[in-house]
């Protein structure tokens, strides 16, 4: 595995990359800003690798790891883009007392992070289903700038149809048990709050990473369980949690919360200096511990 960079990256650094990762700068700006803090041992260089995404760092389970088997499925979805098709993984051994996890990527695509975090599910004995969402415009380009610019030329509304398509699609696979759990981050958090609330019957475990809520219009219909994941210093994300929290508490719904302390947006990416090995370790044990629970 390659090393990580293990320079002291400015906070406003991360900032403007959040900024720049949800799409409110161009690279361009970004760039520009990011060579203002260059100087006293930093290079641009150096920064620039350590905030873009290098997918080599998030391969924690190998793609033909003996325990899993992992291939590409397609599956119906009348009301999105007629066709989706995701990254299905299972472990080498079913029994048919598998649960089956929806794993939702970022506001770019089925990049190889989140194809990793599906086969780690799936190495912990989940059925695995990873969606992308750029499939009908030829899936993720191979680089996150233009999955972003694709992601964001598309039709939201039939974005969130595939979803809903492919959590219908994995929660009736006859080779698992029938229990749903769903995990997304950044865009996939959200996404995981929208399922929750739009298949309140049909998602047994749901955890948003770092997610906004779903729409007022639907939220309303979550029954839980959740577990929310939250980063300290993601004020964007974190100022929608006090009023989506006093509607769970109002609405009685099974929830937990947590906080890390100190980490930033993104934190259980492994692929870029945002990771924090300590916070993402916990939050991946806790979700783990969670689905353990709920998807047996």
């Amino acid at each position: 595995m390659t090393e990580r960079n293990t320079i002291e990256i400015p906070q406003q650094a991360f900032d403007w990359y959040d900024e720049y990762a949800h799409g409110d700068i161009d690279r361009r700006t970004f760039l520009s800003r990011l060579a203002t803090l260059a100087g006293a041992g930093v290079s641009m260089s150096m920064l620039t690798a350590a905030l873009i995404p290098n997918y080599a760092l998030a391969e924690q389970i190998s793609f033909n790891d003996p325990d899993i088997h992992a291939s590409y499925k397609s599956f119906d979805s009348p009301d999105g883009h007629g066709e989706g098709r995701g990254y299905l993984v299972k472990p080498a051994r079913m029994d048919g007392n598998n649960g089956s996890v929806l794993v939702v990527h970022e506001n770019r695509g089925l990049n190889p992070y989140i194809e990793d975090v599906a086969r780690r599910l799936a190495k912990q004995g989940y059925l695995a289903f990873a969606p992308d969402a750029l499939y009908s415009l030829g899936g993720y380009p191979g680089n996150d700038d233009d999955g972003k610019a694709m992601q964001k030329s598309m039709d939201r509304a039939k974005i969130e149809q595939d979803f809903i398509a492919a959590a219908k699609f994995v929660k009736t696979q006859d080779s698992a048990n029938g229990k749903l759990g769903v995990v997304g981050f950044c865009f996939g958090g959200y996404i995981t709050n929208m399922l929750a609330a739009t298949l309140p019957d049909a998602v047994d475990a749901a955890v948003p990473f770092y997610g906004t809520p779903a729409k007022d219009a639907i939220v309303g219909n979550i029954k839980g369980p959740l577990m929310l994941q939250f980063a300290e210093l993601d004020p964007r994300v974190n100022a929608t949690w006090s009023a989506y929290e006093a509607l769970l508490k109002e609405k009685r719904v099974d929830y937990q919360a947590f906080v890390y302390a100190g980490v930033n947006h993104g934190f259980h990416n492994d692929s870029t200096g945002r990771y924090n090995e300590d916070a993402a370790e916990l939050a991946w044990s806790r979700t783990l511990s969670f689905f353990g629970k709920h998807l047996s």
